[in-house]
């Protein structure tokens, strides 16, 4: 029994020894606590390198925004003045420019033609009635005196004289009708201009005053753009205005003339801009625009400095102690490869330049040094030390 006891004993001591050495060994190998410093220093690694930029003066235009359609300065109705004639042959389509009377169109004229030959007819019959009846009327005029006809039957030749010149007058205007129905059967384009619609079919009957085509006079083409009633007074007939079309494209029209009446119910006022005859635009077109009614001073950013989240604009800011804060700012014009900005920060506080959106509230940054970037952007005016770069083709964020 006691020796029983003794070997469990000797076990059992022998197990703690083992414990102890091994929870010795693990006290040496497992690292103490980091003294301070490296733990600052592990915080403060910097997550990228970056370039930073201040606001920086610049002379940025003012414009008007506005908004609007593309419509045809004026457009011509071209129908038919014959009535109940056979439409026999269409020369134009949509599409085609035509010079002022030009042929648009031509009706069949043989009931036309055969009327006016008849009236050609009469005419000659009452020039023949008129000739017999001044004969006897001048050797009225000749006996008068001699008494050799009484002064009833003078007044009677007299009197035919000049019915027969009535009847050849008639004679005559109806025979002018008839030459102008002739002239009716063949559609005349009424200016020089485009063809921008097409109702004239070949067999068909119509009847006075119907519809053939519509013209573009003289193919030009206007902006109707919607202006805000508050910004009306800016606006001068004669001012250029740029207008972006559906595609992008820019095109530069003319002011031509401001609506005398503002809408009551958008608040906005009518401006029409005329547009080039060679612009890629089309009449039924919507249309943006603006007009540069004057320039003034801002404070600008470069785009690359300015990020978009959650639909607000931001910057970010570095401190003293090179850790960038995300600041909130107030955003206004963008021209160029700057924004104006109008709140948020002042001009001693350096923001990064670009590459913000690989950073984040509260991270660390070096900042290095960077000669200014040559820039083509007129708009920049650069009246501090701190280099400022444009040429970066980054947009917002």
């Amino acid at each position: 029994m006691n020796r029983t006891t003794r070997h469990t004993a000797f076990i059992v001591m022998t197990m703690v020894a083992a414990f102890t050495l091994v929870i010795a060994a693990l006290l040496v190998w497992l690292p103490g606590p980091a003294p301070a410093t490296d733990k600052a220093l592990a915080t403060a690694k910097p997550a990228l390198t970056v370039s930073v930029t201040r606001l920086q003066p610049a002379t940025l235009p003012i414009r008007v925004q506005a908004n609007g359609n593309v419509m045809p300065w004026q457009e011509a109705s071209v129908g038919t003045e014959a009535d109940g004639l056979r439409l026999a042959e269409v020369m134009v389509n949509v599409g085609d420019l035509v010079r002022r009377n030009q042929v648009l169109a031509i009706f069949a004229a043989d009931t036309v033609s055969a009327e006016l030959a008849q009236r050609r007819a009469a005419t000659a019959e009452a020039e023949a009635a008129l000739a017999e009846a001044e004969a006897n009327a001048q050797r009225a005029r000749l006996l008068q005196s001699s008494g050799a006809l009484s002064a009833q039957q003078i007044t009677q030749y007299l009197t035919a004289e000049r019915t027969a010149q009535a009847r050849l007058e008639a004679a005559r205007a109806t025979e002018q009708t008839q030459r102008l129905r002739m002239g009716q059967t063949r559609v005349l384009a009424p200016d020089d201009g485009v063809i921008s619609s097409r109702s004239a079919t070949v067999g068909a009957v119509l009847p006075a005053g119907q519809e053939l085509f519509r013209l573009i006079r003289g193919r030009r083409l206007e902006w109707h753009a919607e202006v805000a009633a508050a910004d009306l007074a800016r606006l001068q007939p004669g001012q250029i205005a740029q207008v972006r079309v559906a595609n992008e494209q820019v095109v530069e029209g003319r002011l031509r003339m401001i609506a005398p009446v503002v809408d009551r119910q958008t608040r906005n006022g009518l401006v029409y801009v005329d547009l080039p005859t060679d612009s890629p635009v089309r009449a039924g077109m919507f249309a943006r625009g603006e007009f540069e009614v004057g320039s003034d001073q801002a404070m600008t950013l470069p785009q690359s400095a300015v990020l978009l989240r959650d639909g607000f604009s931001y910057v970010l800011h570095v401190g003293a102690d090179a850790k960038v804060v995300q600041t909130k700012v107030t955003v206004g014009r963008r021209v160029g490869q700057r924004v104006e900005i109008t709140d948020g920060i002042d001009t001693a506080d350096q923001v990064v330049l670009a590459g913000g959106g690989f950073l984040g509230d509260g991270d660390f940054v070096r900042v290095v040094e960077e000669p200014p970037a040559l820039s083509n952007d007129p708009l920049t005016s650069v009246t501090d030390a701190t280099p400022v770069s444009t040429s970066l083709s980054g947009g917002v964020q």
